[in-house]
């Protein structure tokens, strides 16, 4: 049987503004400049243009600068963050955070100058939990590479009356590669 209301297609290319209406990451963390291309609860492709003026590189080796790894690895979440987070429900209210990273592979660096082609393929999803495959290259040559978790939890700033942040108990932990209720995800 058909779903009755099935959600549209999401766009497939999204500015700065469409991501910034998903993510509530705001510079100077933001890490994706643009959606090229994305698959609902599949696979989507993001851009970064990386620039002298990140305030990363101020202090990270600035005689030679270079991208921090773990941006890179976050960029990858971020995007997924893009797919994933509209998909879950009341998703206005919830964040998308790490709650495990594997086989985070630094291949080579990232400088100013360089644009970031970010490619982030889903391996499980369910609406509080997705693991993902992220892949970032420079022209054409493979950067980074990480398996990453995700958790869906509430957002402390979107919560009513409820005890603030310090005080608030921790969201339960997730182990999206242990849990058989993760969807697996097709790609055929």
């Amino acid at each position: 049987m058909q779903d009755e209301n099935p959600r549209p297609e999401a766009p497939r290319e999204l500015d700065i503004r469409q991501i910034m209406s998903i993510l509530p990451h705001r510079y100077p963390f933001l890490l994706i400049d643009r959606i090229l291309e994305s698959s609902r609860k599949k696979r989507i492709v993001a851009i970064k243009n990386v620039t002298i003026n990140e305030p990363f590189f101020q202090g990270h080796f600035p005689d030679y600068a270079i991208m921090p790894g773990v941006l890179m690895v976050e960029a990858i979440a971020q995007a997924g963050g893009v797919l994933l987070l509209p998909e879950v429900p009341d998703h206005e209210n919830k964040l998308l955070v790490f709650s495990g990273i594997d086989r985070a592979r630094f291949r080579r660096p990232v400088v100013p100058g360089d644009q970031l082609r970010i490619e982030v393929d889903v391996l499980n999803w369910r609406p509080l939990a997705a693991r993902l495959e992220g892949k970032v290259y420079v022209e054409g040559k493979l950067a980074c590479e990480a398996t990453i978790m995700c958790a869906v939890v509430p957002r402390p700033s979107r919560i009513g009356n409820e005890a603030p942040v310090s005080q608030a108990a921790p969201a339960p932990a997730i182990d999206p590669v242990a849990d058989p209720s993760l969807e697996p995800v097709s790609h055929e």
